[in-house]
């Protein structure tokens, strides 16, 4: 459990004893000094008020506290700041002694922090941008059991413990820590408590994660209107230090520090925050971080190169390959345990397909002619499968006479549609959607839409012949479940390829700057305008085309389709870092989602294994039925 008390004798008199031997050590003194800190200015608040002591044991604990944060601050290493240091920490002393108001005295603990932190180059951001769902599942595995599930100390192991585990939604109190504050008490833990550590269990990332969930147990949901604030200032803040710029903008802060928004980065700033972060997965992995490594190397990925992947697909599509290839080939030496010299090999060959894609994509912003081609291909690519798709149902539908169940493919894309708009406000403006996220929605998206697209085109292939046909209008086709399966078919067809295209537009609006934005929008329009002649074409050409040869066609486009579906939604997974790279000697089809892998491949060789077991069935059956095969 997350308490405060009892932090001492236990775990700091040993701290102390090893600063007298070491003269040098500094991080882990200075963490424990600022840990410290932050709990006697949430907690000492609560044990003076004007000037009587309201609780005379939770007082001698802030006693005892500040005796142990000067012995630490005395054993740092000297340096310029660090008289000032000692100087500060007596001042405090003094303070606490002389029960002064409990406001000043957090007060001065935060400023002595912020010394702290400025004399010894402290950095309290996170390498990679907190993820709260991630630490909503770390709490409920790690923490619920003491603190219980909504986070109020009333788990069942916390009964009869004493301190009693913290009640993370006493806003007063956490309104007083930092999300640094929370993520370092994390990692400390609290000795001679039931609180552990746990630094040594849950890696650097893993901690930002259960830090900013727990900050969302004090916070309410962000309010339009509120000024934003980076990642620097969510992390290193309290929100005490934000109220006083009034109550919207308190009410953002612990909003935004609860699921820290991604930072907006042009091209080069996305490139350069992929090396830097490669850079510090390299570090992590030689100081035996493996985790945090692979963690790092996920995150150059998705927060870095992937958002530029659409822009230099347009004017550098093999570029665009390599680099990938150089991340993943990093990625994988990772998992395989690669000695450290390997693996600073491969950062290289990385940093420097990095370095090309930089120069390629250098300016201030893209050029008036390549914002419209790119937001032209953007849609057009994205668009084609879940045109051909709908029109090929429609079609379907309309040349069998069944004009009425046309009704559930427009409900299935015109949901898509909305919950696509939905999902581009929910992370915009509500939410933020990280880059795991994006890839675990996309990848499960895309494996579902490879089942439901198989089903369908086997459900074609099947009743091709007229006959067949016939039966199944007058048996299902105007009832609720084969209504249905059309809906379902039109929402996930284009709600997959509408989260892309909201992704890809969004940086793409970046890239081009405000003075690109009209092409941006022109090449929008003629893409939307190519994609309505496509349907047109296709429902036109089909009502030309003999029935049987028409099902046909439309059977073997959507199992086509599945077997894509099934390649692209693996590697999607595989890019989020939820499943493990298996690369092979094998060719590269994008297109086709053909990626050299054996978990991709294997997936595609799944599907199609399944349509070949259904279309044998279709095969026999119809043999038995005395149809032709």
């Amino acid at each position: 459990m997350i308490t405060r008390k009892r932090f001492l004798l236990a775990l700091l008199w040993p701290v102390l004893a090893l600063f007298s031997v070491m003269a040098q050590a500094e991080p882990e003194g200075a963490a424990q000094a600022l840990h410290l800190l932050s709990y006697l200015g949430a907690d000492y608040p609560a044990t003076v008020a004007n000037g009587v002591v309201v609780d005379s044991g939770e007082y001698q604990e802030q006693l005892e506290f500040h005796g142990v944060l000067a012995g630490l601050v005395a054993a740092l290493p000297a340096n310029a700041g660090k008289d000032r240091l000692v100087q500060g920490v007596a001042g405090l002393g003094d303070s606490i002694r002389q029960r002064r108001d409990g406001a000043e005295v957090a007060g001065a603990a935060r400023r002595l922090a912020a010394d702290l932190v400025a004399a010894y180059e402290i950095s309290l951001t996170p390498r990679i941008t907190p993820d709260p769902a991630r630490g909503a599942a770390l709490f409920a595995q790690h923490c619920s059991v003491c603190h219980g599930a909504s986070g109020l100390g009333d788990g069942p192991a916390g009964v009869g413990l004493e301190p009693p585990p913290a009640n993370m939604r006493d806003a007063a109190r956490m309104d007083r820590l930092s999300l640094y504050d929370l993520y370092n008490s994390i990692g400390l833990g609290v000795e001679g408590t039931d609180m552990p550590a746990f630094a040594s269990e849950l890696d650097e990332r893993a901690r930002w994660d259960l830090a900013s969930h727990i900050a969302g147990f004090s916070a309410a949901p962000a309010v339009a209107g509120g000024p934003s604030f980076s990642l620097e200032q969510l992390a290193g803040q309290a929100p005490q230090q934000v109220a006083p710029q009034g109550a919207v903008a308190l009410a953002a802060f612990r909003a935004q520090r609860a699921a820290p928004p991604q930072p907006q980065r042009d091209p080069q700033q996305l490139i350069d925050f992929a090396r830097d972060t490669l850079e510090q997965s390299l570090a992590a992995y030689r100081d035996g971080q493996r985790d945090q490594a692979y963690d790092l190397a996920v995150a150059a990925y998705l927060e870095g190169f992937e958002l530029v992947e659409s822009a230099l697909d347009n004017i550098a599509a093999e570029q665009r390959k390599a680099t990938e290839r150089a991340l993943m080939a990093y990625r994988q030496g990772l998992q395989e345990g690669l000695p450290v010299v390997q693996q600073a090999q491969r950062l290289e060959a990385a940093k420097s397909e990095l370095a090309r894609c930089a120069k390629l994509l250098g300016g201030d912003g893209l050029s008036g002619s390549l914002s419209f081609f790119s937001s032209l291909l953007i849609l057009l690519r994205e668009g084609v499968e879940a045109i051909l798709v709908l029109a090929a149902i429609l079609a379907y539908l309309r040349n069998t006479g069944q004009e009425a169940a046309t009704r559930s493919v427009h409900l299935g894309w015109g949901l898509a549609l909305l919950a696509g708009v939905a999902t581009w406000a929910l992370a915009s403006y509500v939410l933020e959607v990280s880059g795991a996220q994006r890839e675990l929605l996309e990848g499960f998206t895309a494996l579902f839409a490879s089942v439901v697209v198989l089903w369908v085109g086997v459900w074609m292939h099947d009743r091709r012949h007229a006959v067949a046909w016939q039966d199944y209008i007058n048996s299902s086709l105007v009832g609720s479940s084969g209504r249905l399966g059309f809906a379902v078919l039109a929402f996930f067809s284009v709600y997959r390829e509408l989260f892309e295209v909201i992704l890809f537009y969004e940086t793409l609006w970046l890239q081009a700057g405000p003075a690109g934005h009209g092409m941006v929008l022109a090449g929008a329009g003629a893409a939307l305008a190519l994609l309505v002649g496509l349907a047109w074409v296709i429902l036109r050409g089909s009502r030309r085309l003999p029935l049987a040869t028409f099902f046909g066609a439309n059977a073997v486009l959507l199992c086509v389709l599945s077997v894509v579906f099934a390649g692209q939604g693996v590697a999607a997974l595989q890019e989020a870092g939820v499943l493990s790279l298996h690369p092979l000697r094998f060719v590269e089809i994008d297109w086709l989602g053909v990626h050299p892998d054996a978990l991709s491949l294997g997936a595609q060789a799944l599907a199609l294994t399944a349509i070949g077991v259904f279309y044998t069935r279709s095969w026999l059956g119809a043999r038995r039925a005395g149809q032709p095969a």
